[in-house]
């Protein structure tokens, strides 16, 4: 996770979840830049074609982000990476469509990273992929997690055979840290 790390992604695809309104802006926007700056080339999903508004602290309307390709038209077979950004109400619309659930799930299940921060998690949840496996998320999401077979524990940043979690914006430098060093260590196309 040293600043030599930062130039490790060229050449590989990073996917980035967007709801139609309710992720929250930094967590999308920091993982976002901090991929892109080493060297990915993102992506970023969404329900529907067009754009999707974020939020700020989950109530406040924030800035609209174009979304490149639908989760539909999207597969698991075009990305190296994929981030899953948090904001309550984003994430349970995400957690609610199956091609963003889908995806997620043959992306973990293929052994590709992902990185997946706040309430991000759900859709792990969804995608049915968290058994056996440690994770973080906001504290809201522990009975979640332990209910869908993982572990749950409070800490800034887990990293769990290439499914890196954290809990809240507060944690985003670790978790950005994380998840360049972690999609670095896979290959690119694979």
């Amino acid at each position: 996770m040293s600043d030599s790390d930062q130039t490790d992604l060229d050449g590989t695809t990073v996917g980035i979840y967007l709801a139609p309104e309710g992720t929250e802006e930094v967590e999308f926007v920091e993982p976002r830049d901090a991929v892109s700056e080493a060297g990915a080339d993102v992506a970023v999903l969404g329900i529907e074609p067009g754009e999707g508004q974020t939020v700020n602290n989950d109530l406040e309307e924030s800035e609209s982000y174009a979304v490149d390709e639908t989760f539909a038209e999207a597969s698991a077979d075009d990305f190296d990476a994929l981030i899953v950004p948090g904001g309550t109400v984003g994430a349970d619309k995400l957690r609610a469509d199956e091609d963003a659930v889908e995806l997620l799930r043959q992306h973990v299940e293929n052994g590709k990273p992902a990185g997946v921060i706040c309430h991000g998690p759900w859709t792990l949840i969804e995608a049915d992929v968290v058994e056996s496996r440690t994770l973080t998320s906001y504290p809201s999401l522990q009975t979640d997690v332990r209910n869908a077979g993982g572990e749950w524990v409070d800490e800034e940043v887990v990293t769990d055979d290439g499914l890196v979690t954290s809990r809240t914006p507060d944690d985003l430098e670790a978790f950005c840290d994380a998840i360049v060093s972690e999609f670095a260590a896979v290959p690119a196309e694979q």
